[in-house]
C-alpha cells in the first residue's frame, strides 16, 4: 500500500520535513551571510585585527579578502532569503554559493582559523540540507 496519491505524498509528514530542512537551510544560509558581511566589512576597515599567522600560498591583502567575504556574503543573503520563499533558483545557487563560501574561507584560513572551520561545517550542512530537499523534490 503507497502513500503517494496524485497531488503528492501524504500521511508519512514528508512534506513538512521537507519544509523544515528547506528552511533550516535558508535560515542557516541567512545567519552565514550575515557572518560574511560582518567579517568582511570588519577586514575592509580595519585590516589590522585579522593577523597571519603562518605563510600560505594564497595571501592577499586583508582588505581584498573583505571585499571577497562581503561580496559572498550578499550574493548568499539574497540567495538565504530566497530559499526562506520557497524560490526553487535559491536551492542550486544555495549549493553553489555555500561551496563558494567553504572554498574562501579554507583560503582565509591562516588569518582567523577556528571561525573559518566553524562556516564551512555550517556551510557542509547548507549543502546537506539543499541536496536532501532537491532529491525530496525529485521523488515527488
Amino acid at each position: 500500500m503507497s502513500n503517494v496519491s496524485s497531488g503528492g505524498r501524504h500521511g508519512d509528514g514528508s512534506s513538512a520535513v521537507a519544509f523544515g530542512v528547506t528552511t533550516f537551510a535558508g535560515v542557516v544560509l541567512t545567519v552565514v551571510s550575515i557572518f560574511q558581511i560582518l567579517e568582511g566589512i570588519t577586514a575592509i576597515a580595519n585590516d589590522t585585527i585579522f593577523v597571519r599567522g603562518l605563510n600560505y600560498t594564497w595571501q592577499f591583502n586583508i582588505q581584498t579578502w573583505g571585499w571577497i567575504h562581503l561580496i559572498i556574503g550578499l550574493i548568499a543573503l539574497a540567495t538565504g532569503i530566497g530559499i526562506i520563499m520557497g524560490q526553487t533558483w535559491g536551492y542550486l545557487i544555495g549549493i553553489g554559493i555555500a561551496g563558494l563560501s567553504m572554498l574562501t574561507n579554507f583560503m582565509f584560513m591562516p588569518y582567523y582559523p577556528f571561525w573559518s572551520l566553524a562556516v564551512i561545517a555550517l556551510d557542509v550542512l547548507i549543502i546537506w540540507a539543499l541536496c536532501k530537499e532537491i532529491a525530496n523534490e525529485r521523488t515527488v
